[in-house]
């Protein structure tokens, strides 16, 4: 099974923009077909996709980007040990008030980037409140006008597998409730079916 970046179409589109590496490193290590990336690069394809930084999110290094970049038989290598980080609970401690905007700004940037995440969710990735995260997810927090979307990975607020666990979590209880509703219509289509037979029999 092939390693892939987190993101890997806006990181795609963050390389592109960003270094010298040919489309088929990039398309390799986003495990993208190499057309795709072509058309990254030429505005067709991840149109409205915001460039995410795998250096900062420490998916790469600067150092093998530029090695990557002198030798196009030189693959990119995604750096696992980011990936393999363990959750660890986070109990309530003193933030400094230089931080204390990452959280709200992690919070805008979850409601953007992955909408399905419940409140819920979003709270246990960022240590925000239930309450916080309803005013910024529909743009009535007291300070919406000031806030700029951050990754919280970036502020150190969870780790990308503490955000895939919860993304993975968020669909699968999507497809159940659409089954259920599914299974709903049915049911209800069937006694709909019935009692037009019975009245028929009358």
């Amino acid at each position: 099974m092939i390693e892939k970046p987190f993101m890997p179409k806006a990181t795609a589109v963050w390389l592109v923009e960003n270094t010298k590496l040919s489309f088929k490193q990039i398309a390799a290590f986003c495990d993208l077909h190499e057309l795709e990336v072509k058309g990254i690069a030429d505005g067709d394809v991840a149109r409205g996709i915001k460039a995410y930084n795998p250096i900062l999110a420490g998916q790469l290094t600067r150092e093998a980007i530029e090695e990557s970049s002198k030798d196009v038989n030189t693959p990119l290598i995604l750096n696992k040990k980011n990936l393999e980080i363990k959750s660890e609970k986070k109990g309530n401690k003193y933030v400094p008030l230089s931080k204390r905007q990452d959280r709200p700004e992690a919070v805008l940037w979850l409601t953007k980037n992955y909408p399905q995440l419940s409140d819920g969710q979003i709270v246990k990735l960022v240590g925000s409140t239930k309450k916080t995260v309803d005013l910024i997810r529909n743009k009535r927090y007291w300070n919406s006008g000031n806030l700029s979307s951050k990754d919280p990975v970036v502020s150190n607020l969870c780790t990308q597998v503490d955000i895939k666990n919860a993304i993975d979590k968020a669909e699968r209880k999507a497809v159940r409730k659409k089954k259920e509703l599914e299974r709903e219509k049915r049911k209800i289509k069937a006694e709909s079916q019935k009692t037009e037979n019975d009245n028929q029999v009358k």
